[in-house]
């Protein structure tokens, strides 16, 4: 849950100070909500992006992070430095400005995704610990178990158009598993940009990653991933998780219709 830049202790931000040279300015994240603090921090030395966790799962997700994007070249933000101090874990970031991608039917952005995702569809997840399909979906198949490192999180909002191509942020939920299940997981935002059910899947099946998986275990993937999103809908009322509702209880109705 994101907390305010005051909650850091003054050690903390003495350090983060010393870092970039003297704060100037901290500009808070406008999305996203997993670090506890997530800020643009203005420096004499530059302008960079700060996170910082302090408690369990939030430590936890900081550290997959880190380790991710130590193990993930070109794409990710460069790690400029990290630390702890006091039970809190900083990290602080390069900081990619660029608006995201527009991932519509026939955009031409589309093509630099094809180029991202194929990418790291080849990258085998490092030794250590990262969270399971099971850790992190709340559901599992048997086929998704795997060696990939799956960011498990690809959207818009984690895309940033840059002048040396197409980056991808927020690492915190990095995943060991096939590499299929990134490609499962980006269905909901392909149609929440657009595409109905059978055109995400008809873009998606440029990859062999796709085209490998059997029909049942698409469609096992699918209702089980819409019925999660459909209790998460009963228990909220933010409207992004009832999005994610209908996106996915679309593609698991086209999948149970096509039968």
């Amino acid at each position: 849950m994101r907390r305010e830049w005051a909650a850091l202790p003054g050690t903390v931000v003495t350090e983060i100070a010393e870092r970039v040279g003297g704060i100037i300015d901290v500009r808070p994240a406008l999305t996203g909500n997993h670090a506890e603090i997530a800020s643009s921090v203005v420096g004499t030395s530059g302008m960079v992006f700060v996170k910082a966790a302090t408690t369990g799962l939030s430590v936890q997700t900081l550290r997959y992070e880190l380790a991710a994007t130590g193990a993930v070249d070109r794409f990710p933000p460069a790690v400029l430095w990290h630390f702890e101090r006091d039970g809190w874990l900083v990290v602080g970031a390069e900081l990619l400005d660029g608006p995201h991608p527009d991932l519509s039917p026939g955009s031409p952005d589309l093509d630099l995704l094809q180029v991202t995702l194929k990418a790291l569809q080849g990258k085998s997840a490092p030794p250590g610990t990262w969270f399971t399909p099971a850790g992190r979906l709340g559901f599992a198949l048997p086929e998704m178990q795997g060696r990939t490192l799956v960011h498990s999180d690809i959207n818009p909002t984690n895309l940033i158009l840059t002048a040396n191509g197409l980056r991808v942020v927020d690492w915190a939920w990095t995943t060991e598993a096939a590499s299929w299940v990134e490609l499962a997981l980006l269905v909901q935002w392909l149609i929440g940009s657009g595409h109905s059910p059978a055109q995400a899947e008809e873009w998606l099946g440029q990859f062999p990653a796709w085209t490998s998986v059997g029909r049942d275990t698409l469609d096992a993937f699918a209702a089980m991933n819409a019925a999660k999103w459909a209790v998460k809908a009963e228990q909220s009322a933010d409207g992004w998780v009832h999005d994610l509702a209908a996106w996915t209880c679309a593609w698991a109705k086209h999948r149970s219709a096509a039968g």
